[in-house]
């Protein structure tokens, strides 16, 4: 088997995850720029196997798209013609960053922790896995 690989997109900051060979258990991976990410990603995937991505659909409590959603379809293209072969799939990831905080807070982290945005991303991106790997 391969790993999972999972994206917690952002106009600015995009939190990864990733999961086992076994794809048993989700990790955090690191948060990038937006602007590196394909950079990150193409270096990841020669170094690692990974058999699928799974991207954080972002919407809004009435189900319509975010103002986030044409950017990431952006996104999306650039990453098909990047990597024509490698499947991504798009997941419901509303309620992610806000479960993210509360992990954090659940596990302890002092209040200045708790503001590092980049590991809320990272924390959001494995929960977007998590929530695959459930299904």
């Amino acid at each position: 088997m391969a790993r999972l690989l999972s994206i917690d997109f952002g106009k600015k900051r995009t939190g990864i995850a990733v999961s086992d060979d076994f794809q048993i258990i989700a990790s955090g991976l690191t948060t990038v720029d937006t602007e590196q990410l394909l950079p990150f990603l193409k270096d990841y995937f020669q170094k690692e196997n990974v058999e699928r991505v799974i991207i954080g659909e972002p919407k809004r409590l009435n189900n319509e798209p975010s103002e986030v959603v044409p950017i990431l379809n952006s996104f999306i293209e650039k990453f098909s013609q990047s990597f024509p072969t490698m499947p991504v799939e798009r997941i419901d990831e509303r309620f992610t960053s806000k479960m993210a905080f509360q992990t954090m807070i659940d596990s302890g982290l002092k209040k200045k922790q708790r503001q590092n945005k980049a590991l809320i991303d990272e924390i959001a991106a494995t929960i977007i896995l998590q929530d695959y790997m459930r299904k």
